[in-house]
């Protein structure tokens, strides 16, 4: 008897940029045959070093949240933008409540293993039994293990798995994957 198939997927195992690129080509593959709410990263110059050109684009309707914020000239560091990114979560929760077949929501990272950033939207769609697929950095699979296990499988950075993990969970969910 084969194993059920968690609703929730962290995808591991590529740098950030190509695993929202998978995200986009997930998203862009489906049109408008399915339901995908969420964010996904945008970071049109990685090379920035001030990292300002970073945001959270918003499944569907575009519009983009700040996910950096300006620490002055003198800072190397990036700064994330605390309320740009929940400012991106109400949005996504919103369109979690009012009804999807698949959420993606960028990573799974600080600001969600301190109970902030994203977090809200995880715990809506949770709730909301959807298929929920995220990326996880190795710096935080503690957290996150503490935060989804039992209830998620870990995926490689590969299309074709990725789509199968959301066809069997839709099946599972009985929603169109």
């Amino acid at each position: 008897m084969a194993e059920p198939t968690p609703l929730i997927a962290a995808v591991q195992g590529a740098p950030s940029a190509v695993i929202q690129d998978l995200f986009r080509a997930l998203v862009e593959g489906r049109g408008a045959g399915a339901r995908i709410v969420g964010v996904l990263e945008e970071n049109p110059d990685p090379s920035n070093p001030a990292c300002l050109e970073g945001g959270l684009r918003v499944i569907g309707s575009g519009e983009t949240y700040p996910l950096f914020q300006d620490l002055g000239a003198s800072s190397a560091a990036c700064g994330l933008d605390a309320a740009g990114v929940l400012a991106a979560c109400a949005v996504a929760q919103t369109q979690i409540e009012a009804g999807c077949d698949l959420v993606i929501l960028s990573k799974f990272g600080r600001l969600e293993a301190e109970r902030g950033g994203l977090r809200g939207a995880f715990e809506a769609a949770t709730a909301a039994g959807v298929p929920l697929l995220t990326a996880v950095s190795p710096r935080y699979s503690e957290a996150w293990a503490r935060y989804a296990a039992p209830l998620y499988v870990t995926l490689p950075p590969d299309l074709g798995a990725i789509c199968d993990w959301w066809r069997r969970a839709a099946a599972k969910d009985g929603r169109a994957g």
